[in-house]
């Protein structure tokens, strides 16, 4: 291992731990990924058909028919089981009205070779479901149509305000050269490639129905393996138990691009991380010619690089896989490096895409984005729903990288994923992924504050100033991303001595969001102090007590370990023992929900505005964390008959949720909603 610490090229990296990498190496490797895992089991699928049959008994038929996809997933080609699972899947799908989803699976159950003395009850599903399609397919097809122009958008987009500006220090970064006013679009992006993220479990299911023998569902198996849509009915590979797809088009597209290659490496790439998949999907997508070409220009730059086999062990098991990719086959590479022991066998095609791989690993560590969602949390029949953000997929957005880290940004970033999806809960992707070539997601960043002309374009790669101190913010962007941040928060708390102070943003609700705050000595309230408003002071002249912006953001971090604790008791549908425990530690949001679970309409939304003060006091008035719990707030008012307080506050929610979201944000239809009905 010695021999690492004086190479600086990537190139020589790989060469010297391809010389390193044995046999028993792989050996290792592929006992400790259970080889099998990813690979069809005819009893495994039984398996999943049962638990299925289990779950429609008990009429959750969301997780039957999720045990139906792992079962239709796990099944072999021209298995008994895989029509069987297509045709309970079908049964499912039949009575979540989603029913041309159902006609796809009965075709498949019979071309499968489902029993011919069973097919009459196929038949009678059919009939009653081509009554229901036939009804709406006018409507659903203008939607369709609809749908498809909004698949068809360029890859990247820049607003006209913004250009692409580079210094020695920051290199290539994205400049306002004119004002860009607040919630203005200033970047769509789409991913060069993407990966799921295995495991993460969805975090709104049926009680008890969705437990396999690896633990609950996670994204992996609710969401498209390429485009990332959400399916209740995903068609399988092939030739692996793991990757699934929304559509036959996004299933031809992903084979073509890199599932190939990769469906023979199933279950190492899992034990390999997501990293490492990614690195090898965006070489494999770029080919020999377009790797060469940027090889050019970083020949004799220095590359910091620690050893990581990797690399050489994906390229390996890709070369007993078949051959290379037809982008991979151009004639006359460059020669590569003598291989000093090395496997002679190794076209220089392969050698060269290891490199590759191996140079994406190293970078992707900066690079890579995390795609997350908005999920609904609690149980699906809970009076008070909740949303929490997941992470499902890490991707490379090319322009997006371009934007440099700040712990206060001047953006928020709203992720989109697949189609858009019909009242009846169809996915409209079906009659539109044949002409689809890219994955569809969409990042759109939009300013969240005004963005005068001359300053840089920011966001956040995760430490933000209004939830951690700045030496931890510090710490973790130096630990990941090998620089000291010295931003606009970083800076001002320096010059102030290490206090931290919040950049208060224009807005609304400034004065209604001091109230709630109580002095931490006499319990009086809070108002802003101080010629920024950052800081906090005792409205009692017999106490005047000072706090700072740090005191109160500390205390509402530990406020919120608390409520992360209370939130899981409502979940688990205990709000008595919740209430306590809020109660204890005067957790006003989580308080809040266990009034609402139990009706009391009135005490939840005197609880959470209590709540919002806080959220506004350490987020800003102008946050998507405020927007969010003013959006609770208003649904409380709703809920309780409250039309005065709900209306007053439906323009500030729908203000935050815009500036944010943009027009198209889901909440602003149910806010419109409620409006319109409480005006009669």
């Amino acid at each position: 291992m010695g021999a690492f610490h004086i190479l600086v090229e990537v190139d020589d990296v790989f060469k010297c731990a391809s010389t390193l990498t044995t046999q028993d190496d792989l050996d290792f490797l592929e006992s400790i990924c259970d080889g099998g895992s990813a690979q069809k089991d005819t009893e495994r699928a039984a398996k999943c058909r049962e638990k299925g049959n289990l779950s429609f008994k008990s009429r959750d038929y969301t997780a039957a028919a999720l045990h139906y996809s792992q079962g239709v997933c796990s099944a072999p080609l021209r298995s008994e089981q895989l029509p069987l699972c297509y045709a309970n899947r079908s049964a499912a799908l039949y009575h979540l009205q989603l029913h041309q989803e159902c006609l796809n699976d009965i075709d498949r159950a019979v071309k499968n070779g489902y029993p011919s003395h069973l097919l009459h009850k196929l038949e009678e599903r059919r009939t009653q479901c081509l009554t229901h399609v036939s009804g709406g397919q006018k409507e659903k097809d203008d939607r369709h149509g609809s749908a498809s122009k909004n698949h068809k958008g360029p890859g990247s987009e820049i607003c006209p305000q913004a250009a692409v500006g580079f210094s020695p220090e920051k290199g290539r970064h994205l400049v306002a050269e004119q004002g860009i006013a607040a919630g203005e679009v200033i970047l769509t992006d789409r991913p060069y490639s993407c990966v799921l993220i295995p495991g993460m479990e969805e975090v709104q299911g049926g009680r008890g129905g969705l437990e396999t023998e690896g633990g609950g569902f996670g994204t992996e198996h609710r969401r498209c393996h390429r485009c990332l849509s959400e399916t209740l009915c995903p068609l399988p590979c092939d030739g692996c138990s793991y990757s699934r797809y929304c559509s036959t088009g996004c299933q031809r597209d992903a084979w073509e691009e890199h599932h190939h290659w990769e469906c023979p490496l199933g279950a190492d790439l899992m034990v390999m991380g997501v990293m490492s998949q990614l690195a090898l999907r965006a070489t494999l997508k770029a080919g020999l010619k377009n790797i060469q070409t940027a090889r050019e220009p970083i020949r004799g730059k220095h590359t910091k690089s620690e050893p990581d086999s990797r690399s050489t062990t994906l390229v390996r098991r890709l070369s007993e896989t078949g051959p290379p990719p037809a982008s991979w086959t151009l004639g006359g590479p460059p020669a590569a490096p003598e291989e000093d022991g090395g496997n002679a066998d190794w076209s220089k095609e392969l050698w060269l895409m290891g490199s590759a791989v191996l140079r994406h690993m190293l970078q992707l560590r900066c690079n890579a984005q995390a795609i997350v969602s908005l999920q609904d949390a609690g149980a699906t029949n809970s009076l008070v729903q909740s949303r929490r953000e997941i992470r499902i997929a890490t991707a490379i957005f090319p322009t997006l990288s371009l934007l440099n880290h700040s712990c206060c940004p001047n953006t928020s970033l709203a992720f989109s994923t697949g189609a858009a999806v019909d009242p009846s809960g169809s996915d409209l992707s079906a009659d539109v992924s044949e002409s689809v070539s890219e994955p569809r997601v969409t990042v759109t960043v939009r300013a969240a504050r005004v963005i005068d002309a001359g300053q840089e374009i920011l966001h956040c790669y995760g430490p933000h100033s209004s939830r951690m101190v700045t030496r931890k913010r510090q710490h973790l962007l130096q630990e990941q991303y090998y620089f000291l941040c010295q931003c606009e928060a970083c800076s001002r708390t320096q010059e102030e001595g290490g206090t931290e102070g919040r950049q208060q943003p224009s807005g609304g609700g400034g004065a209604r969001l001091e109230a709630g705050l109580l002095c931490f000595k006499c319990k009086g309230s809070l108002k802003r102090s101080g010629a920024d408003r950052t800081g906090f002071m005792c409205s009692q002249s017999s106490c005047s007590h000072r706090v700072s912006s740090s005191e109160v953001s500390l205390v509402l971090q530990e406020i919120r370990v608390d409520l992360e604790k209370a939130v899981e008791l409502m979940e688990r549908e205990r709000p008595d023992e919740a209430r306590r425990t809020l109660c204890r530690g005067e957790l006003a949001d989580a308080l809040a929900r266990a009034y609402a679970t139990v009706g009391d309409w009135n005490n939840a939304a005197s609880h959470l505005e209590r709540s919002a003060v806080a959220i506004g006091s350490q987020y800003g008035d102008d946050s998507i964390e405020l927007g969010q719990q003013l959006f609770k707030l208003a649904q409380l008012h709703f809920n309780g008959g409250a039309r005065g307080p709900a209306l007053s506050l439906i323009p500030e929610v729908r203000r935050l949720l815009r500036l944010h979201s943009g027009p198209r944000c889901p909440e602003l239809q149910e806010l419109q909603d409620m409006e319109d009905c409480l005006r009669g």
